[in-house]
């Protein structure tokens, strides 16, 4: 995946916004959320949001350390006689992007599961 609209305004004084919003429009199959699971089985179909917690820049990368919360699913056992609903849970992990500062082109790691 390429963050370009983050890397160009990387000096911009709305940098964190653009940041955020450009990772919120990251489908969520790019991300490392079922293995943030900590309360669920699955990872649901809502929309994530994203908090920025601190970046840093080294010399070819910029390193975005950025919480998220999105939904998990307890899925009951799928017997037909299982009345249980499905039931969401709010979940919380923390991913680090890193950015390379000449193509964009950037990784995305799980900082704790």
């Amino acid at each position: 995946m390429k963050l370009t609209k983050a890397l160009t305004s990387y000096n911009d004084p709305e940098f964190k916004n653009i940041l955020k919003h450009e990772i919120q429009n990251i489908s969520p199959d790019l991300l490392p959320l079922q293995q943030g699971l900590s309360l669920s089985s699955y990872v649901g179909k809502s929309a994530f949001s994203v908090v920025i917690l601190n970046f840093t820049e080294g010399n070819n990368v910029i390193t975005v350390k950025a919480g998220i919360f999105y939904t998990g699913i307890i899925a009951g056992c799928s017997c037909s006689d299982d009345p249980s609903p499905t039931d969401e849970q709010t979940e919380y992990c923390e991913l680090q992007f890193d950015i390379n500062k000449n193509t964009a082109v950037t990784t995305v790691i799980l900082l704790n599961s």
